[in-house]
Order: structure tokens, then C-alpha cells, then sequence
């Protein structure tokens, strides 16, 4: 499965962007998708998560009620929905597939695959 971010870039404090994810592959919608970020000089950390049907998500604290993954396997895509975006949401956002299909999850070692990133900056 290779996979594409993109969407990325520079918004306020306050304003929204929405990043995509095209999982190719013969079988990339049987695979759960997660986003992770990364903020400068910090470790990575997980955003989101979708099982492959779309019926299970998870969210990192933080991003509850601001930000919602979703996807559309018609199209093999992903999608981070983020509002109400603050200056600690910036960093490199990477879409990762995980192949267990059902589960929904935050640990980075559940993901076989990523991608390379988008960079997300937020200003205040």
C-alpha cells in the first residue's frame, strides 16, 4: 500500500483545514488509517484513527471536537477535517495503514505503512 498526503499548509489560529490521504493498492480499503503528527523537535504522536469500514474511530484528547477523520473507500481516501486550529497543532502529518482492518488504533508500531508527511503550520 503506498500512501499520499496532501492539504497541508499555513492557516491563523482559529481557521481550518481539511488533509487528504490516497491509499493505492488493490486491497487499500481493507486496511484501518490513522494520522500521526509530528511537531519540531518533538516525537511523533497519534491524531486519529478509522477502521476500515469506517464505522470505528478513535481521537487523540486534544483534537476531540475539532478535528474528524472520515473516509470514502470509493475513492480510497482519508480525510482529517481540522477546526478551530491552534499553534500546537503544527507539525508534519502523516497517514499511516494498518492491516488489521477492524481496529482503531494510537500505537505507531500497529502501522505497516506510511506516508511522507504534509506540513500543517499554524499561526497565532
Amino acid at each position: 500500500v503506498q500512501l499520499v498526503e496532501s492539504g497541508g499548509g499555513l492557516v491563523q489560529a482559529g481557521g481550518s483545514l481539511r488533509l487528504s490521504c490516497v491509499a493505492s493498492g488493490r486491497t487499500a480499503n481493507r486496511y484501518a488509517l490513522g494520522w500521526f503528527r509530528q511537531a519540531p523537535g518533538a516525537e511523533r504522536e497519534f491524531v486519529a484513527s478509522i477502521s476500515s469500514s469506517g464505522f470505528s474511530t478513535l481521537y487523540e484528547d486534544s483534537v476531540k471536537g475539532r478535528f474528524t477523520i472520515s473516509r470514502d473507500n470509493g475513492v480510497n481516501t482519508v480525510y482529517l477535517q481540522m477546526n478551530n486550529l491552534r499553534p500546537e497543532d503544527t507539525g508534519v502529518y502523516f497517514c499511516a495503514a494498518d492491516s488489521v482492518r477492524y481496529r482503531v488504533s494510537k500505537i505507531q508500531l500497529d502501522y505497516e505503512y506510511w506516508g511522507q508527511g504534509t506540513q500543517v503550520t499554524v499561526s497565532s
